[in-house]
């Protein structure tokens, strides 16, 4: 397809760098018909504009967990005709072998630092509305190490506050002994349930899952 015919939404929450991207599709001779800034607004672009390609962040309003990566894996089932590529600041592991396993179009998942590098970013474009896959290879080398220990995804406060969640501690108790706010601890175990694969949908249960793994991870020392 000539690069004039690819029509992109792109879906990202800061202004800033939302612009920078239309500003760099642009340059490549795309057509960005859509330009949002929330998971909500993503679904409803896509639907209002049917694009060739959606580019979207994975962290987004309202919880900033990974509502981007959840609507372009239900935009993938919806749609499979439909390319994805995802931007992250870092690997988020839950969803992603889900997207890159899709059938259908090409997908792309890249971290952020790739799209200063204007001509491969632009590559990964051409490959994934082609029909690609694209992974950059610190993504290929995390997945890989995850598969080994799922804890190495979390960062060592993470690990902390999971520890904690194994002694049967409240998120108040947590906040007390790290002397945080609960609302940080809150976003702390909210970010290692996805990092765990433990998705909204389990969610009376993900408390004891993330223990559990953690436990499993002791007997394997």
């Amino acid at each position: 397809m000539p690069a004039t015919d690819l029509r992109i939404v792109i879906a990202e929450d800061s202004v800033l760098l939302r612009s920078g991207l239309e500003s760099l599709v642009s340059r490549f001779g795309y057509r960005v018909v859509g330009s949002v800034g929330d998971a909500t607004a993503l679904l409803e672009a896509v639907r209002d504009h049917d694009p060739d390609l959606v580019i979207t962040d994975v962290r987004m309003p309202p919880d900033f967990t990974d509502e981007g990566l959840r609507a372009a894996v239900q935009l993938r089932r919806d749609r499979p005709g439909l390319a994805v590529i995802v931007l992250s600041q870092y690997v988020q592991q839950a969803y992603v072998d889900e997207l890159l396993e899709s059938s259908g179009a090409g997908v792309g998942y890249l971290l952020k630092d790739r799209v200063a590098e204007v001509t491969q970013f632009a590559e990964s474009i051409t490959d994934v509305a082609g029909g690609g896959t694209v992974v950059d290879p610190d993504v290929v080398r995390a997945l890989l190490g995850s598969r080994r220990d799922p804890l190495q995804r979390l960062t060592p406060r993470e690990l902390e506050v999971l520890g904690l969640m194994a002694q049967g501690q409240s998120n108040a108790t947590i906040a007390a002994n790290l002397v945080v706010s609960e609302a940080a601890v809150g976003k702390h175990i909210g970010s290692l349930f996805a990092k765990l694969d433990l998705p909204p949908e389990s969610d009376g249960n993900r408390r004891v899952l993330a223990v559990l793994a953690y436990l499993r991870r002791g007997d394997r020392r």
